[in-house]
Order: C-alpha cells, then structure tokens, then sequence
C-alpha cells in the first residue's frame, strides 16, 4: 500500500511540474505583460522598473523557480487588467464554481448510478427503453445547446427559474458565499446544475448498466442465485458492489471535468465562477490568472486521480494481492 501511495503521489508531483511548465511559458509567449499594464505612453525608465518589479528581468530559470515557489503557496502574482492579486480573484469565485460543480456531480452520480441499475435490471421494459432513448439527448447534444432549451422552456416560456445568475447569497467567513441558504439561490443553481450534469449523468447511466449488466451473466451471480438467495441481495450486495469497480474510476474523471468544463455553463448562465473568470482573462490577454486557472484545473485534475487509485486499491482485492506479492 506505501508503495503504490509513493509511486502515484510521485506521478502527480511530475504532472504538476509540466503544468507549471506549460503555465509559466505563458507568461513568455502570449504578449508583453509589461506593455499591457503600462500601455504604448509609458517611459522606457517605467518599464524597466516595472520589470524589475514582476521578476522578469531575472534568468529565466530563476523565473520558473519562483514561479513553482509561489505557486506552491498558491500565489500567482497580480492581475494585468484588475491589479488585484489573483489569488483574490479566484478566491472570490471560487465558492460559486465550487457549489455549482459539487450539486451537478451529485445529481449525476446519485440519478446516472439508479438509473443505469434500473434500465439493467428491467432492460425490456417500456421505460427503460425509454430511458435509454432520452439518454441520447444528453450524449449527442453540446451543453450550451441545452442550457439554451432549458432556459427557453423554463425561464423564457413558463417563467418559474431565472434565466442568469446565481441569485441571493450569504456570507459564510472570510471567503465564502453560498446561494444553498436563499430560496432565489437555490432556484437559480437547478438550470445550471442540470446543464452541467446531464452529460455525465448519460455516461455514468450507460457504463452502469453496460457493467450491471456483464456482471450479471457471470457464473458467481448465477451460483448465488441457485444458493436461494433473494433478489436484492444477489443486485445489491454482489452484483452492483462488482459492477462498481470499473466505474468509480469514471467517475472520478468525470468530476473533475465537471470542474474544468464548467467554464460553458457559466457562460451561458452567467454564473459568477472561475470559469467566467478565465474566459474574461483570455480576452484581455491577462496571464497570470489564465496561468492560476491551468494550475488550479490540474491540481483538482490529479487529487481526485490520486483519490480515484486509492479507493480502486481498497475496493478491488486483486490490486491488493498484487501488492502484498511483491
């Protein structure tokens, strides 16, 4: 177990120091930072002393070794187009991405396991099959195409949830805002919510019942079944805990796609996240937050990765007696 724990967390220390690479070459090639803060009516004397400022008169080795020091401390610098310090920025929309990834992956782990159980274990039956057909849309439709349907249908035509935005929130702490305590927070987080998890919630219902399904014709199920043993416990007990095993690593996948692509559905709701804040620093060309928003991504990337291996290790006995082997 201290082996393969060592072995993965050296993967994801060597994952995160070429996201740092690539990140830090950002602030190389994509414009002259100095330029865009200062602007073309600045003296020559300015920009030299804002260079020595910023660090980017320094070798660029030592550049790149500041720039992993400060990241580690999760400092990026300042922003070109606010002059505010990123960390701040991402601080103050951290908790709406957050909120927003966290309630989608919910309601499509919880609805894409039951459903995908449902449709195996009643596979000929009318709503299964029309389960699977309506699966198609989430599958086959992008997700601003269908945050366009569901604010026509509900926001423009029947008028009961808001079209944009995150609503009334409270202050929790220093950092932290939440919309799960008002009525309009709630209310404004369900279309949001669903356009970002009807994918998932498609791909997790599918592999659930395409596993269910295998595991189901193996010879173990149908021992158990010629043993007496009730239905629910041959589903539930034996056959959903191995059909589990495969799709947790999908899983963790997909919550961090959640997170990493919820930069459309906050677009298109225009939901005050990190994603809306990346989309608005790619516009004005503003690196250091582009920079924070690719590390943050890969840092969210590898722990659930990391956390995906180790709950795969605990569940499936095969990896731990190849470990106890060597």
């Amino acid at each position: 177990m201290l082996a393969f724990l060592i072995q993965r967390v050296l993967q994801a220390i060597f994952v995160m120091f070429v996201v740092a690479l690539i990140s830090f070459s950002l602030f190389h090639y994509v414009g002259d930072p100095v330029l865009n803060m200062l602007g073309q009516e600045a003296t020559e004397a300015d920009r030299a002393a804002l260079r020595a400022q910023l660090g980017l008169d320094q070798p660029v080795v030592v550049q790149f070794w500041n720039f992993i020091v400060n990241a580690a401390q999760f400092e990026f610098g300042i922003s070109y187009r606010s002059a505010r310090p990123v960390t701040d920025l991402i601080l103050e929309r951290l908790p709406a991405t957050l909120e927003l990834a966290i309630i989608s992956a919910i309601f499509a782990v919880v609805m894409g396991i039951v459903l995908g159980i449902y449709t195996a274990l009643r596979r000929r039956s009318w709503l299964a099959n029309f389960i699977m057909t309506a699966s198609l849309i989430g599958v086959s439709l992008p997700t601003f195409l269908i945050g366009v349907l569901l604010i026509y249908i509900f926001a423009v035509e029947l008028g009961i949830l808001p079209a944009f935005g995150r609503g009334e929130t409270v202050r929790i702490g220093n950092w932290w805002s939440t919309g799960l305590l008002t009525a309009s927070g709630l209310r404004s987080l369900i279309l949001p919510a669903i356009t970002l998890g009807l994918f998932q919630l498609t791909l997790i219902m599918r592999l659930v019942r395409a596993e269910m399904l295998e595991v189901l014709s193996t010879d173990y199920i149908k021992f158990a079944r010629a043993r007496g043993l009730s239905k629910r416990v041959v589903h539930l007990r034996h056959a959903l805990k191995n059909t589990m095993i495969p799709v947790i690593t999908i899983i963790g996948l997909q919550l961090g796609t959640i997170i990493a692509f919820a930069i459309i559905t906050e677009t298109v709701f225009q939901w005050p996240g990190v994603g809306a804040l990346f989309i608005t620093a790619v516009r004005f060309v503003d690196v250091p937050v582009m920079a924070a928003y690719l590390m943050m991504i890969a840092l969210v990337f590898v722990v659930i990765n990391l956390v995906v291996d180790l709950l795969y290790y605990a569940v499936d006995p095969r990896l731990r007696a190849q470990g106890g082997g060597k």
